[in-house]
């Protein structure tokens, strides 16, 4: 619960700052182009594991309760067709981003409308019939393929949407090398957000 939590309220922080920053002519161009890069990844991985990975565990245990899940899976759609957009859109250093600006937008609105249609389904199905065996192995499967595109950035949003306490939490399930890059992620993850927030 706490890792669904801390990763959707990434994912509303960061589409919310892309969407945001992305009008600004003075944002940083390397900076929008890491957060933007690390949500079309994210996001793809995102939910690429819940339809191939989690929806069928949750329905292995409990069959026909990711019925109303899989029935999402539509907007997940409709979310790669926003993400190639994104993903295809220019960042100058110099000159016009309204085409950034208008595809971080849909990002960010499907993002925001997608999660409240998901969560009031997705937690009550997770606490019902996920063990924490289960989701361990689910877990460690998500971050061994967590895509490496700004993977910093995660660091620095999960510090913004938790408690130092589930952040630790979450932060625990990573490999030893990666434990040992924590602190500089987290400082550069603070910087590049900083620095957007205040273009």
């Amino acid at each position: 619960m706490i890792e669904t939590r801390l990763t959707h309220g990434t994912h509303r922080q960061a589409t919310t700052l892309l969407a945001e920053a992305a009008t600004r002519p003075n944002a940083d161009s390397a900076q929008l182009t890491e957060l933007r890069d690390f949500l079309v990844a994210t996001l793809r991985h995102h939910h690429e594991s819940e339809d191939d990975d989690l929806w069928p565990l949750i329905e292995s245990v409990a069959p026909g309760t990711s019925a109303p899940l899989s029935a999402l899976t539509d907007e997940h759609h409709a979310l790669d067709d926003a993400l190639d957009a994104l993903e295809a859109a220019p960042v100058p250093a110099d000159g016009d981003r309204r085409e950034l600006a208008t595809a971080a937008a849909t990002v960010r609105d499907i993002v925001h409308t997608h999660l409240s249609h998901e969560e009031p389904l997705l937690f009550p199905a997770l606490e019902a019939h996920v063990s924490p065996e289960a989701w361990e192995d689910f877990a460690l499967k998500v971050i061994a393929t967590t895509p490496p595109a700004g993977a910093s950035l995660l660091v620095g949003f999960f510090d913004e949407v938790g408690t130092p306490e589930e952040v630790a939490l979450i932060l625990s399930g990573l490999p030893a090398p990666a434990q040992e890059l924590v602190p500089a992620m987290r400082a550069h993850s603070a910087a590049v957000i900083a620095s957007l927030r205040k273009a």
